[in-house]
């Protein structure tokens, strides 16, 4: 039904549950604008773009009380409506002139948040038939366009919004190589405008934008262009989400992508240490129970590792060493095969003393010797036989050096 227009968000044009009103007299929904006020730091009135000092905000009761009051007066065509709805909910189905109609009111209204939001819950049915209608009817072509204006009107908090919804029906679509969508999502202005929203996107928004980042990612995308682009801003707002405790899907949406751009060139991986990759991933390691997570945790590292400064950074830290050694031998044989690959680069590039003490007090050695127990041969228990044969002798000198190994590596002496 049709909404009186001033019972409805400026911002979002949705009907108000909390409205407030601020210094200019206007009324929005609450979380809105102290989105506006303070996630953004805006100091203007969204709707005027008029200056403001004072940031305060009024619960407006009498707004309220009229709201409520209108939604009472409907609540009987409400229920019918929602009766109806759900009655044939268990068939939904889109008609072709509806999508067109649809996607011409996104193309064509200046607020297209309510619009795009009933487009995402169509979409968000997975119905095959309904989903080549949208890409047919040219409905990504009408998205993008929503999301590249961004590029245009950065500042502008209804812009960023109706970018946010576009991302959110875009990431429910299947991505790969051949197909349009991908074509679209991948030229140049939508690459720089995904990255704005990785940086100054909201949650949701962030997390649309990796998900489809990540879909990217497993149809081969060349990230070169995005690296010299947005440089070290865009591996800080990767390894924000990677640190994101709240919403895992995107700390691992996240990881999937650095391992891609990080596997891929060498060049990256200097921009990802110098953007303090190194130290995000070692202090990530003692919470990373999953296994999923600590290979792929435990992997970035290992790439960044076979550069120098990656080395360095490592060595730097810490914990570096105990968090490495503490996940050899208890999460999964991948883990263990990468952690000794991460210390092996170290002990045969980077071997300082600190280093090599850090491995015997925190245990790698001693777990390096129950590996050397395992039946058969592997390029893991060999790179731990170099290791004994490089530092055993330093090792041994120590008052916490395992019994058992000193005559191991008497034996190691004499295969010299």
């Amino acid at each position: 039904m049709d909404v009186p227009p001033d019972f409805l968000c400026p911002i979002s044009m949705e009907l108000m549950k909390d409205p407030v009103t601020i210094a200019t007299g206007l009324s929005y929904e609450r979380k809105n604008i102290e989105k506006w006020f303070f996630t953004y730091k805006k100091k203007t009135c969204p709707a005027t773009m008029q200056s403001i000092k004072n940031f305060d905000v009024t619960p407006n009761h009498n707004l309220k009380r009229l709201i409520l009051a209108w939604q009472n007066q409907n609540k009987a065509s409400q229920s019918c409506s929602a009766s109806s709805s759900s009655s044939s909910s268990s068939s939904p189905s889109v008609k072709h002139d509806d999508m067109l109609s649809l996607l011409k009111t996104i193309e064509s209204s200046p607020f297209k948040v309510s619009s795009l939001k009933k487009l995402r819950s169509i979409i968000e049915i997975g119905d095959e038939i309904i989903n080549t209608d949208f890409i047919l009817s040219s409905g990504v072509e009408v998205l993008v366009q929503i999301i590249v204006q961004i590029l245009y009107e950065s500042h502008d908090f209804v812009t960023f919004r109706a970018c946010e919804e576009a991302l959110g029906v875009l990431q429910q679509l299947p991505l790969s190589e051949e197909e349009r969508t991908f074509e679209l999502l991948s030229k140049q202005e939508s690459i720089k405008s995904m990255a704005i929203m990785l940086q100054r996107g909201s949650a949701e928004g962030r997390l649309y934008t990796i998900t489809i980042f990540q879909k990217m990612s497993k149809s081969n995308y060349d990230w070169n262009f995005v690296i010299q682009d947005q440089g070290i801003d865009f591996f800080k707002s990767l390894l924000e989400l990677v640190s994101d405790e709240i919403c895992t899907k995107a700390s691992s949406h996240a990881l999937d992508v650095l391992i891609d751009i990080l596997g891929g060139s060498k060049k990256s991986r200097l921009k990802a240490i110098e953007a303090g990759a190194v130290c995000v991933l070692i202090e990530l390691l003692p919470d990373s129970n999953r296994s999923s997570k600590c290979e792929k945790v435990l992997l970035l590292l290992k790439l960044l590792c076979e550069c120098a400064e990656g080395r360095q950074a490592l060595v730097e830290h810490g914990m570096a060493i105990a968090a490495i050694s503490k996940k050899m031998l208890h999460v999964s044989n991948t883990t263990t095969k990468i952690a000794v690959k991460i210390l092996w680069l170290i002990c045969s590039l980077h071997p300082t003393d600190i280093v090599l003490e850090e491995m015997l007090v925190y245990g790698s050695v001693k777990k390096f010797l129950a590996l050397l127990h395992i039946d058969g041969r592997s390029s893991t228990k060999d790179k731990v036989l170099k290791m004994f044969k490089l530092h055993g002798n330093l090792w041994k000198r120590y008052p916490c050096f395992p019994c058992e190994l000193k005559e191991y590596l008497a034996l190691v002496d004499d295969s010299r």
